[in-house]
């Protein structure tokens, strides 16, 4: 196989599924056991997670399906809403503006889908009333009847869906573009979601589905008291490993033109899934020190954060070696080659996103490097609590931090956020083998056990920097990485 950039995306994805062509992501996408939950017939879903999880993928997935269901699907960017309440007012004041402004966004992009463009209803639905809903099936009706859509039939079809459905579903993603977690936007992502739920319980007919980053809802979730009346829509989207195996799994045999069932390939065992890589990934890892020969996708599923994103980025830096090698398939040396690149990149993707909540995030995090000592030890990668807390307390004493409205952060606060960003993980040693790759480690992320740090008391849980992370803080001791990297187990 030539591993040409057309090729490496049409075989591997785009990084964003925003600009991935809709035909490419149905014959790949998978459906996790998240999605029904975001799809079902419930007025408001809220998805969080972080970036390069797959909200956006889902997203663009389930609008596609929405159509097929008679549902219209209305996408709202954050250019759409841009300009509502804005100013830090008072807050009923600014759940008003703000359902006034989603009136006037949503009105408008449901009479553009149809191309009835300006239309007088729009003069009248800033203040429906109690109207709104009515005013734009009164508009389509209309404009079926009168022959309106002859010109264009797919339009015509859905228009007639919808008017038998009654059904509108409204997603919101990449509200947090640009966010800064200053009080100001924490207090209008909440208005939003106030002006959302009234909406709803007004109009039984309209649906919203919000994407939000796990950060930027967790700093909206501990504002204010009234913030829990949204709790029970709130979706945290998680996956295992299995799971972005078989998303990788069906790329590949999709590219091929194979047919695979999602319910068959979630009852075979990881190393089972493995052997579909086969046509494109050596499937033995060389030349790792202890892992020498272990199977590859334990090594990558070792270096993902569960993100099927990491794990496009990882398979699309490999094959672009490859192709400079002349190689037909992606191999360990070429894997080798673009551990450094892919953890240099993580670490910047971790200091792009969370440096507003954090504006020292990049010292703090360069400060848990292994020091000469710990690195000696082999240490310097796995803290109990204690020892965690006393690296954050001397990373400190070189300088204070504080958080986005400039309150001091202590040791803790910092540990929870490190836990929070998915830099650390908590690990527990269950049971040990006849050799290290046989050790069987319990490891959770921040999305699985949001409270496991809350107090950063010790639930039996020492603290592991992610393995994304460790080239970045030691790209010179890249065989010691290997020697003390403990492998992902199958889930």
């Amino acid at each position: 196989m030539k591993f040409d950039d057309e090729t490496i995306e049409r075989l591997f994805g785009n990084e964003a599924a925003d600009y991935e062509n809709i035909e490419r992501l149905t014959e790949y996408y998978f459906k996790s056991k998240i999605y029904d939950r975001v799809t079902a017939n419930l007025p408001l879903r809220i998805l969080v997670g972080h970036k390069g999880i797959g909200k956006s993928a889902l997203f663009k997935f389930s609008m596609n399906e929405d159509h097929k269901q008679g549902i219209l699907p209305i996408f709202i960017k954050p250019d759409d809403v841009a300009n509502i309440a804005l100013e830090n007012q008072d807050f009923l004041t600014r759940i008003q503006e703000w359902k006034k402004g989603l009136y006037q966004t949503i009105g408008k992009k449901v009479l553009d889908e149809f191309g009835i463009g300006d239309n007088p209803i729009l003069q009248t639905i800033s203040n429906p009333a109690g109207k709104f809903f009515n005013l734009l099936l009164d508009s389509i009706a209309g404009l079926v009847s009168k022959s309106g859509l002859d010109d264009a039939p797919v339009k015509k079809a859905v228009a007639s869906k919808f008017l038998e459905n009654k059904q509108i579903r409204i997603y919101l993603d990449d509200l947090d573009r640009g966010w800064a977690a200053k009080k100001n936007e924490i207090n209008r992502i909440s208005a939003l979601l106030s002006a959302i739920l009234d909406i709803c319980n007004e109009y039984k007919n309209i649906q919203f589905r919000i994407a939000l980053r796990s950060d930027v809802y967790y700093l909206y979730r501990t504002s204010d008291e009234s913030t829990d009346k949204t709790e029970s829509s709130v979706i945290w989207y998680g996956w295992t490993n299995h799971e972005i195996l078989i998303v990788l799994v069906k790329r590949i045999e999709t590219f091929f033109g194979r047919n695979v069932d999602d319910e068959k390939l979630m009852k075979l065992k990881q190393s089972d899934l493995a052997k579909y890589l086969d046509s494109v990934i050596e499937n033995k890892f060389t030349g790792g020190g202890k892992w020498e020969n272990a199977p590859t996708y334990r090594i990558l599923m070792s270096l993902i954060r569960r993100r099927p994103r990491d794990l496009v980025k990882l398979c699309t830096l490999a094959a672009r070696k490859a192709n400079e090698q002349h190689s037909l398939k992606i191999t360990s040396d070429n894997f080798k080659e673009i551990f450094e690149e892919y953890s240099q990149g993580r670490a910047q993707d971790t200091y792009n996103e969370y440096r507003s909540e954090l504006p020292q995030i990049q010292r703090l995090i360069q400060g848990m490097r292994p020091t000469q000592k710990e690195a000696r030890d082999g240490n310097g990668w796995v803290y109990s609590t204690d020892q965690l807390l006393k690296k954050i307390g001397k990373i400190i004493e070189q300088g204070k931090f504080t958080n986005s409205s400039g309150s001091p952060m202590g040791a803790k606060e910092l540990a929870q956020f490190l836990y929070k960003i998915n830099f650390l993980t908590a690990r527990k040693d269950i049971s040990s083998g006849s050799s290290a790759a046989d050790s069987l480690i319990d490891r959770k992320y921040f999305e699985e056990n949001r409270y496991l740090s809350s107090e950063f008391a010790d639930f039996g849980y020492s603290w592991e920097i992610h393995p994304a992370f460790r080239w970045h803080l030691q790209p010179e001791k890249i065989k010691d990485i290997f020697q003390q990297l403990a492998l992902s187990q199958d889930d």
